[in-house]
């Protein structure tokens, strides 16, 4: 697991000095090492071995959402639409019990998909998309999912800002302005349950980088690296 420190100099790759707190942020996404978040939707080894399991079957098909296109709430599934908030903590921990909650008796893996990119901020040159859909399972392995009838739930602890990031926000307060990309920490708990009563639980951390711009709502940027809490 790679564990990096937020050092604004650390991300110097030729942009003026009043944008080097925005490339705090950027260097999250480039990073893209937060181990943690790569159990999504699998939980733990231990929690399946309980379960009994068939031949996967193939994942009924759904109509591909069109990019950028905000979806009716039926071709989002589960999947909630994003807050009209614009608190980056309390974006964060929406964006977080979104990432940890699922149903794969009423969502397809396209679906889920379409419901999570919807929350992402619109501003190519910050957004991450891969970061974000590299949590989904593969479609193979959500047809296995749903062959157990696999959903999880999400409770949110707590959210913060780093340490380093708000390190940085002391140093440079008016860097910020750039591109009002922030950096939170949230934990949590996933609680996934599955055919014949099956069900397990652990706890949750995420790093997300998330952009709140003044007077507008919040988006999801990237999943970020670890960072010093």
């Amino acid at each position: 697991m790679l564990k990096r420190s937020l050092s604004l100099s650390g991300y110097r790759i030729g942009w003026s000095a009043n944008r080097r707190f925005a490339l705090v942020a950027i260097g999250l996404v480039c990073l893209l090492a937060f181990a943690g978040a790569t159990a999504y939707v699998t939980g733990r080894s231990e929690q399946h071995h309980s379960s009994s399991s068939s031949p996967a079957a193939p994942s009924s098909p759904s109509p591909t959402p069109s990019p950028g296109a905000q979806q009716p709430a039926a071709e989002a599934g589960s999947v909630p639409r994003p807050p009209r908030i614009s608190d980056p903590v309390a974006f964060a921990k929406a964006a977080a019990e979104m990432l940890w909650s699922y149903d794969t008796r009423d969502s397809s893996h396209t679906q889920q998909l379409a419901g999570m990119k919807a929350w992402m901020t619109k501003e190519g040159q910050y957004g991450d998309w891969a970061s974000v859909s590299a949590q989904m399972p593969s479609p193979a392995l959500w047809a296995q999912m749903a062959d157990q009838q696999q959903r999880a739930t999400a409770t949110i602890a707590e959210g913060h800002y780093p340490a380093a990031f708000k390190q940085a926000l002391a140093d440079d307060p008016a860097a910020i302005t750039e591109a009002y990309i922030y950096a939170v920490t949230v934990t949590g708990k996933q609680t996934i349950a599955w055919a014949k009563g099956g069900q397990g639980a652990e706890d949750r951390s995420i790093t997300l980088a998330v952009q709140c711009r003044p007077s507008a709502d919040c988006s999801l940027v990237a999943i970020a690296p670890r960072v010093a809490p």
